[in-house]
């Protein structure tokens, strides 16, 4: 792997670098809103919008909440809650009222930004619900809620206006009367090592817990990351995945920051939005969970869209079929596609692909440490490092891990081994030449009989079935194994019925008995969380009560 050195700026300042070195170079484009913004405009931009947050009464340290698509406003409040030192909030675009109420209660957000809603989901009536005295409140005055002490204002991102919500166009005006010295002023008791991003895991067990990020984690492991896709201010990378989500936000707005490259964002994926931008705008990169990319070559069946100017991107979330790698080189012109694996709490890159792997590196291995990070396969047991192609726990350490969770000091201490080790949950094996694979979660693994069964393995297997689009193992609950497996297949047609004998046969001889799948059952679609990532513990829950083992 190459090396870097360290970048040494807050993103206000590394922002303003790019402003100055490369003042004319696109930044971010929304090409059916008619937006394009070159460095010099975003810097100039956000830095109004950053003097307005400061007229709001927003400090360094405050946290602020941005419950929103990937609009261009999310863009502009990155960078200027960056610039006054306040900590932006992720909030999941899918969340509803309890999970609202929970995020601001426990991270402490003093303001929340939010527009109108997503799907079938409306944002303002649920604030109204959590907070129904808010439509009485004056907008331009603080306010204090018992149920929400730490909250102050609530600001609306619309067209529209909305009872007790200031207008965000308001923020601006307010900006204007502050001064820029006063703006420089905060800027220079800034530290690169401050929390400025505040990320809510999935919650796919548990509650959600508030990973802490810091500039420098961000900036470092977008750069890094930018580096294995061999990224150049030349580059226009299509985002589709949620900016709420390390994907969104690191791999794919601070990617482009930090290569000087012009973002080109979907507000919210739809294949047909996404081919087009790619077209319409000629770009050279595109990112997506594996389902994502599913959906895109689905689509190309069936319709024209010209992707010759495709080069790289990045293939992240969960486990990345073979076959959707292959198909994505061969029909995406993807030819440099990597893999990047992590998690939130590594900010979130540990391993990539590099661009020069050959193609079985990319579809077998999620690659090598990322430069200046570390990792290993431990025995969980012991603690002790495993060997070469022996199964164990990934572990990372670096300069991307974490601050630790927002407020609770027993899982942040949970999460580290004794001297430093982030412990991911992940399972996986390093291979004699210092690739990583991952083969399963540790919570994932199925026991049946004493026999552990790794349920990506037996995926991967299911993939080569011709009329199989997408398969999702799980253990269910069984009187005499302890364990048992059960295959949720997504077949490629929808009329398409594959029965369980089917299934039997064709892993007959292939795979051992043990790892056959004992059910089956065709599914349409999978319970995922908003960033891409398939629950399994909802399709173990559906299994339970659909086959009466509790």
């Amino acid at each position: 792997m190459s090396t870097f050195e360290m970048i040494t700026k807050t993103f206000g300042d590394f922002l303003n670098e790019k402003a100055r070195t490369q003042p004319d170079n696109e930044a971010v484009i929304y090409p059916l809103r008619g937006i394009r913004l070159t460095y010099r405009q975003l810097d100039d931009k956000t830095d109004l919008l950053a003097k307005g947050l400061m007229a709001m009464g927003i400090k360094k340290g405050d946290h602020v909440a941005v419950w929103s698509t990937n609009i261009p406003e999310w863009i502009d409040m990155l960078f200027a809650c960056a610039k006054i030192g306040a900590v932006l909030v992720t909030v999941n675009t899918l969340y509803r009222t309890s999970e609202l109420e929970y995020l601001l209660k426990q991270s402490d957000s003093t303001h929340l930004f939010v527009m109108d809603g997503f799907k079938n989901i409306n944002y303002t009536d649920t604030v109204y619900e959590i907070l129904p005295e808010l439509k009485s409140c004056d907008p331009d005055r603080e306010f204090m809620f018992d149920k929400l002490p730490f909250l102050k204002r609530i600001v609306y991102i619309g067209e529209d206006s909305r009872q007790g919500m200031m207008p965000y166009e308001k923020v601006y005006e307010l900006g204007a009367g502050v001064s820029f010295e006063a703006l420089e002023a905060v800027k220079k008791t800034l530290n690169i090592h401050d929390v400025i991003n505040m990320q809510y895991t999935s919650g796919t067990t548990g509650f959600p817990k508030g990973v802490m990020l810091s500039h420098f984690n961000i900036l470092n492991n977008a750069y890094a990351i930018g580096q294995g896709m061999n990224f150049t201010n030349a580059d226009r990378l299509c985002i589709p995945v949620p900016f709420f989500h390390c994907f969104g936000v690191v791999l794919g707005i601070m990617v482009c920051i930090s290569h000087g490259a012009a973002m080109i964002p979907v507000e919210a994926f739809n294949p047909v939005n996404v081919l087009e931008s790619v077209e319409k705008e000629r770009c050279t990169a595109v990112h997506g969970v594996p389902t994502m990319f599913i959906s895109m070559l689905q689509l190309l069946e069936d319709q024209k869209f010209d992707v010759s100017t495709l080069r790289t991107g990045i293939m992240a979330g969960s486990p990345c079929p073979v076959e959707v790698m292959r198909q994505v080189i061969d029909r995406m012109n993807m030819t440099d596609i990597t893999i990047v694996y992590g998690q939130t709490e590594a900010s979130p890159g540990m391993t990539q692909t590099m661009y020069s792997d050959n193609v079985d590196k990319r579809c077998e291995t999620v690659g090598r440490e990322l430069p200046g990070a570390e990792v290993m396969v431990v025995d969980p047991e012991t603690g002790l490092e495993c060997p070469a192609n022996v199964q164990g726990e990934i572990w990372g350490r670096g300069y991307n891990v974490m601050k630790g969770y927002y407020k609770m000091d027993e899982a942040t201490r949970n999460a580290y081994s004794p001297d430093g080790w982030l412990k991911t949950g992940d399972l996986g094996v390093k291979t004699e030449d210092g690739y990583y694979k991952i083969t399963g979660r540790i919570k994932d693994m199925i026991i049946r009989g004493g026999e552990n069964i790794y349920p990506r393995e037996i995926e991967e297997f299911l993939y080569l079935h011709p009329d199989i689009e997408d398969v999702q193992v799980v253990g269910v609950p069984d009187k005499k194994y302890g364990e048992e497996t059960m295959a949720f297949i997504r077949p490629k047609t929808p009329d398409k019925r594959l029965t369980k004998e089917e299934i039997h046969a064709f892993c007959k001889g292939r795979i051992a008995d043990y790892k056959i799948p004992r059910y089956v059952e065709m599914v349409a679609d999978y319970p995922m969380t908003a960033s891409g990532k398939i629950q399994k513990y909802k399709l173990r829950e559906l299994a339970v009560e659909k086959l009466n083992l509790g």
